[in-house]
């Protein structure tokens, strides 16, 4: 009995291990879900925590990283958008999800430098423990959480990608996270809610 039990541990071990590198999210928010606030270390070595924004009307929580192709593609896009929507009361908070350890290239001290170089407009916070991406259920960098600050909380509006086109800028169709947040400030249903995150998978 005690090699059956000891069997099913480590079979959980490895299944629960290989979720967060995969395209299909068994735990996370959905739309119209609550995003529990996080209390995460930025670049400038104070805590952040969406409760700091008392004027936003919500936020654009972007999961991303130094190293992945994608999110280094996607860097001036997101830079933009938080330009754009700032001002509007919805901010980029950006978080790495990745564990430095794995990835020596998204270190804390690496991301200071990269922020640096790009000019980073907004937050650009570690996953310290790597507690929060789980929460979100991303799976991706970039992978982005598009929340609507409302008297019940901070609700789920859109999860995914950025856009319909990481490789060139020029060649969006669909600027998915532009159409969701000015839906959501004008009070209009938000299509599609849900797209796929294109990206690198996380690293754990």
């Amino acid at each position: 009995m005690g090699t059956l039990k000891t069997f099913l541990i480590l079979t959980l071990a490895f299944i629960i291990g290989i979720i967060p590198n995969t395209d299909v999210n068994l735990s996370g928010y959905e739309i119209g879900d609550l995003a529990t606030d996080f209390s995460l270390p930025n670049i400038d070595g104070k805590m952040v925590s969406l409760a700091d924004y008392k004027n936003a009307e919500g936020f654009l929580v972007i999961f991303t990283c130094n190293t992945c192709p994608y999110a280094v593609a996607y860097e001036d896009r997101i830079i933009a958008l938080d330009n754009k929507f700032k001002e509007k009361g919805v901010p980029v908070i950006a978080i790495n999800p990745n564990n430095p350890e794995v990835k020596a290239g998204d270190s804390f001290e690496a991301m200071k430098e990269r922020a640096q170089e790009k000019g980073f407009t907004f937050p650009y916070l570690l996953d310290d423990g790597q507690k929060i991406f789980p929460q979100y259920g991303a799976t991706r960098t970039p992978h982005v959480y598009l929340l609507e600050k409302t008297e019940d909380g901070n609700v789920v509006r859109y999860i995914g990608a950025i856009d319909d086109n990481y490789q060139d800028e020029s060649q969006v169709k669909v600027k998915y996270v532009e159409n969701a947040v000015d839906a959501m400030l004008s009070g209009q249903p938000i299509e599609p809610a849900m797209t796929k995150a294109i990206g690198c998978s996380i690293k754990v």
